[in-house]
């Protein structure tokens, strides 16, 4: 059986405890991994320790860290990498990830690029997120930029980042770390091991000190004590496993998205909207419907909303289950089936509160919980709701579900506040005074305004917040001319 071992401070480290995660579809033990208890992480977290790990990425110039990016995508994306006592190649990688989580393939692939394309465009990335700052200032910590003078010191050692099970792609998130010379904490998600690990692996390929990058799979304590160790830190969760850290400035959370497009009153007389029926379903769909950016809501008059949910249902209908291997296979199953029963019985039960109903029954001959080739999926799922008040018009579920939720007049003219916190909102309008109140709200992270799907990311932009600011704080800093002198000479 497949070893993975903790890595601490990069060395390998195989642990007497350790978890056994089965193939999602035979059931049969696939992976054994090592735990880290809150004990080892805190001896492997002090403060000295991770100052150290700090100053061998310090000590890179920032040109060669962004080097060692592209470098490290390019391994990430073909090299045979170590792999606990073994190697793992690139087909090994999509094979054992789908094995663990049931994601297919091609979604597996998709995905890799994904990750790798941030690693390759790295300093465009990065520029995005400084406003064009040019880095190399955190090679010597101070720099001019428009004339002026600036000054950046690190706000941590090192980041710590709590991570999900649900997609690989989430990992462009965190690996910019690397080029702003923080060090890496990772606990990554039950199912998914297999990304974090080798990542890191091809980064210290690329020449990357292997001190930089700790791995540890822990269960909730270990997971806690790494938030806490660590001076910032990143926290991938559903509500219930992020709330408690809401709050503290050192943890930046990610949750549920709760996305949603908005189409305008201005696209439905005429039937316009129609031309975008790719680009919802796309919204709601794509990745499995697994993201926090993927649709989960569509906003629209309520005089046209049973008209629009019809549309989209009869479009997600066509997605079915398929073999992993399939090239059109688009829907993940579940690797635990109880998650799957589980969340359909919460739709079931909201839709029997008045004023829901689901749409896609109308499409399809089979039942939202289905089994195929021994697996257990949720079929896509579009339920309308007469209000913004119904339970079922603003939840996120891990597979493709969207509530068609339909508005008065009224509640159009008081968006974004009427679809509340909202991390991506697609809106579909040419109605400037619709367009201009979500510019002016804090209610919405991310907004595309005109026909960009939801989950269309653009990396230079920030994404739950800004992670060179989250690690990153700005000083006064002014130096007399004789110590720009001296401090010349001795360079």
């Amino acid at each position: 059986m497949i070893h993975l071992p903790i890595l601490r401070h990069g060395v390998p480290y195989k642990s007497l405890d350790v978890v056994t995660v089965p193939h999602y579809q035979t059931r049969e033990p696939f992976v054994e991994i090592s735990q880290a208890n809150a004990g080892l992480i805190r001896r492997d977290l002090r403060a000295e320790r991770q100052a150290a790990a700090r100053q061998e990425l310090a000590r890179i110039p920032f040109a060669r860290l962004i080097a060692m990016c592209s470098e490290a995508a390019d391994h990430f994306l073909n090299d045979t990498l170590p792999l606990g006592d073994g190697e793992q190649s690139p087909a090994d990688y999509v094979l054992q990830l789908s094995a663990t989580t049931g994601m297919p393939h091609a979604l597996v692939r998709r995905n890799m690029q994904r990750v790798a394309g941030v690693m390759r465009e790295m300093n465009t990335v990065l520029r995005g997120l400084t406003r064009g700052l040019d880095l190399s200032v955190l090679d010597t910590g101070h720099g001019e930029h428009a004339g002026h003078v600036l000054s950046f010191y690190p706000r941590t050692d090192a980041i710590g980042v709590v991570l999900p099970s649900n997609s690989p792609g989430v990992h462009s998130l965190w690996v910019p770390a690397i080029a702003l010379k923080i060090p890496l904490v990772l606990k990554p998600g039950s199912a998914e091991p297999w990304t974090p690990f080798r990542i890191a692996q091809a980064f210290m390929k690329a020449g990357c000190p292997p001190e930089a990058f700790s791995y540890y799979p822990a269960d909730h304590a270990g997971a806690g004590e790494i938030l806490r160790r660590t001076g910032r830190s990143m926290f991938f969760g559903d509500v219930s496993a992020v709330g408690g850290w809401e709050g503290d400035p050192r943890v930046e959370l990610h949750g549920p998205g709760y996305s949603k497009i908005l189409i305008g009153d201005d696209l439905l007389e005429g039937g316009v909207w129609r031309q975008h029926l790719d680009l919802i379903a796309g919204s709601i769909a794509d990745n499995g419907g697994r993201s926090c950016v993927n649709a989960s809501g569509v906003w629209v008059a309520a005089s046209h909303a049973e008209r629009v949910a019809d549309a989209i249902a009869a479009k997600l209908a066509a997605i079915v289950p398929r073999a992993a291997d399939d090239e059109r296979a688009t829907l993940a199953p579940f690797a635990d089936p109880r998650v799957a029963e589980r969340i359909s019985a919460q739709i079931d039960s909201g839709l029997q509160t008045p004023g829901a109903r689901e749409v896609t029954l109308d499409h399809r001959p089979t039942p939202r919980l289905v089994t195929f080739s021994g697996s257990t999926y949720l079929q896509p799922t579009v339920v309308l709701c007469d209000s913004p008040e119904h339970p079922l018009a603003n939840r996120e579920f891990l597979f493709p579900y969207a509530a068609v939720v339909g508005v008065t007049p009224e509640q159009m003219a008081q968006m974004p506040a009427a679809m509340g916190k909202t991390l991506v909102v697609t809106v579909l309008t040419r109605d400037r005074a619709l367009v201009n109140r979500l510019l002016g709200s804090s209610l919405v992270d991310r907004l595309n305004v005109g026909p960009i799907q939801t989950n269309q990311i653009s990396w230079d932009q920030p994404h739950e917040g800004n992670l060179f600011e989250h690690l990153y704080a700005r000083r006064s800093f002014q130096q007399h001319a004789d110590a720009a002198l001296a401090a010349a000479g001795n360079a």
